[in-house]
Formats: C-alpha cells, sequence, structure tokens
C-alpha cells in the first residue's frame, strides 16, 4: 500500500491499524536541536483522545505517545523521529455480525476492490483511529513553527446545519466561538444520538504570523498542498480557503484585496495568492460528512454481492467534531513545516 507519506523536506510516514497491537508515525526531516519530548506530543493527542462524552465515541484509549529513535537528552538530532501509540481498548468483536457486510459510506467495499483483502475490524487503516498518529507528528511540526511563532488555532463553525458567529475558538465542549449556537449544537447530538445517526460539520482554521513567501507557484502551491493535506482526513469532503466558493459569486473589484502601505484591506484571498503565501492571516474551512457507522438499518450488499440490510452497532461518534479539530490543525501544521524547510533550502 502506498500513499502513507506526506511532505517534501518535512516528511511524515503513519502506519497501523484501528484494532492492530498499536498505531504510529515516522517523522522525517525535522531539524537537529529542536526541544521535544513526550509531553509536547501528549498534550495534542489528548485533545483528540476518545472517551470524553458529548459527540464522542464510548471507547476510551490512553493514547500514550512513546518517543522511540530520533531525540537525545530532550532535543531532536535530525534523525527519524519514530512514534509508537499502543491500542488498549480495541474491541474488534463488535464487527463479528457484520464482517461479511460492506458498511454504507465507508471504504469497505472500495478497499475490497482494490486489494482483493480488506480489515473489518473497525476498518483498519480507513478508520479514524489513523488520525491520531497525524496528531502525534503535527505536534513535532509545531515545535518547529513555534521558532518562527506561527500559530495554528481552529473552532467549530458549524455543526448539524446550525452556523457560529465569532471568530475565537470558544471555552465549550464544541470548540465553537457562539456559545448560543454550541447549546443547539449539543442539543442537535442529542437528537441525532436518539435516532441512531450521525451529523456532519465544517472546522475552520485560522493561522497567525506565517511570514511570506511559503509555496511554489505552479503544482506545490501552498493552498494546493493545505488542501490537499486536509482532504486526505477522511471525513473531510470540501476544502475552502478565504472567500473560497462565495468568491465565484462576486465581482473582480469586491473580491479582490486592495493593498495598501498597512497590509491588505481585506482578506478574500485567504492569506495566499498566486499560491505563495501573502502574510497575512491563513483561513481554511474543512466540511466534514456525518459519520458513516450509524445504528439505523441501511440497504447494502454482502461480500458475494447479494443483497442485505446492516445496522451498525459498537462504539462510535455522533460527530467527527470536536475530535476532528486537532487533527486539522495537525495536518495543517505539517504542511507548513514542509514549506518552511523548503524555503529556508531554496534561499540556502
Amino acid at each position: 500500500m502506498s500513499g502513507n507519506t506526506i511532505g517534501t523536506i518535512f516528511r511524515v510516514t503513519t502506519w497501523g491499524e484501528s484494532h492492530g497491537k498499536a498505531i504510529g508515525a515516522v517523522v522525517d526531516g525535522c531539524p537537529p536541536n529542536i526541544a521535544l519530548a513526550e509531553a509536547d506530543i501528549q498534550k495534542e493527542l489528548d485533545r483528540r483522545r476518545p472517551g470524553g462524552g458529548g459527540a464522542h465515541s464510548p471507547r476510551r484509549e490512553e493514547d500514550r505517545v512513546e518517543i522511540l529513535s530520533g531525540t537525545f537528552e530532550g532535543k531532536t538530532t535530525g534523525t527519524p523521529i519514530s512514534l509508537i501509540i499502543h491500542n488498549t481498548d480495541a474491541a474488534s468483536g463488535d464487527y463479528d455480525e457484520i464482517r461479511d457486510l460492506f458498511r454504507p459510506g465507508h471504504g469497505d467495499i472500495t478497499y475490497r476492490k482494490k486489494y482483493g483483502i480488506r480489515d473489518h475490524r473497525g476498518g483498519g487503516r480507513a478508520s479514524g483511529r489513523e488520525t491520531a498518529a497525524r496528531v502525534a507528528a503535527g505536534a513535532i511540526a509545531r515545535k518547529i513553527l513555534d521558532g518562527e511563532e506561527i500559530e495554528i488555532v481552529a473552532c467549530t463553525r458549524e455543526l448539524g446545519g446550525i452556523r457560529a458567529k465569532g471568530t475565537a475558538p470558544g471555552t465549550n465542549a464544541l470548540l465553537c466561538p457562539d456559545d448560543e449556537a454550541a447549546r443547539k449544537m449539543e442539543a442537535r447530538i442529542e437528537e441525532a444520538r436518539a435516532a441512531g445517526d450521525s451529523l456532519g460539520g465544517i472546522v475552520e482554521v485560522l493561522v497567525r504570523g506565517c511570514p511570506p513567501g511559503l509555496g511554489e507557484p505552479v503544482f506545490d502551491k501552498v493552498d494546493a498542498d493545505l488542501a490537499k493535506a486536509l482532504m486526505g482526513i477522511g471525513t473531510v469532503k470540501g476544502v475552502e480557503i478565504g472567500a473560497g466558493f462565495e468568491a465565484a459569486r462576486m465581482t473582480g473589484s469586491a473580491c479582490n484585496d486592495p493593498i495598501t502601505p498597512e497590509g491588505f484591506a481585506t482578506n478574500n484571498a485567504g492569506g495566499i495568492l498566486a499560491g505563495i503565501t501573502s502574510g497575512d492571516e491563513i483561513l481554511i474551512r474543512a466540511a466534514c460528512k456525518p459519520i458513516a457507522s450509524i445504528g439505523k438499518e441501511q440497504q447494502t450488499v454482502d461480500i458475494h454481492g447479494e443483497p442485505a440490510s446492516i445496522s451498525v452497532e459498537g462504539r462510535h461518534d455522533v460527530c467527527v467534531i470536536p475530535r476532528i479539530i486537532p487533527v486539522c490543525e495537525a495536518m495543517v501544521a505539517i504542511t507548513l513545516a514542509d514549506h518552511l524547510l523548503r524555503q529556508r533550502a531554496n534561499r540556502g
């Protein structure tokens, strides 16, 4: 299986399955002499850890990370950093009754057609469990960005059709900037849970302090790479930057950001022009589909192509938000750290 690695200089490879012994990542290309401890990574993992209630799955994983290589006396050495997170609360038996059925909305049927074999226990590599490895690697990328005072923060912009106002991430459980909207979202989550259904939403990511000049002007545009990184998350079905799809409904005079001696007067470009960062704030939104594993009965086929019905029991989130928020931040951090190091290499 290819396609497990992202990045050009700062390269991240994830490995492991949802119900295997462990998951993890190998980070290559991290510069030496960066202070790095397991606690730096753990604080990010704790943000996406299951078992928090609300929209979360009741699966309880400690998600304790171990650094196996690439550091010495609390600093990176410039060699590959290997990370491991053991799976301690997998309930593989939950999938025995549906092992021969393809779950709608999952990659079961496409994995089977591509490889001729699939891990039916939670989806294997296609499981959201794999994103813990991305978050762990993203924590290392953040250490590189911290040196340039680049800050990445994300919030819940929309959930279950309820849209939030405001900008700063809230202190509520959904990390929503609008407490009133958050209460409505929580109620919507409980409605979906009671109905055996699930919900989708939109995550908004804001990057502050990114210097101008990151990104290449043709195939390696930084906005293209950010979109690829976020679309590489299983739940994400759409990405927009700046004005996004709204730009298609604007005139050029309304869409263009006027340039003043003090900087850009507006930010419809989302901090990126011609694939290169402008120095303005980078604004990204990722649309996340509803959780595919639901209790409602659905139509499907079995591995022999015979019609069947399926109701997916077990321990599943009702909505990927807010657990997906640190994953989105991690993918943005990995992409920007890679482009930052590429820019340093270009300038010598």
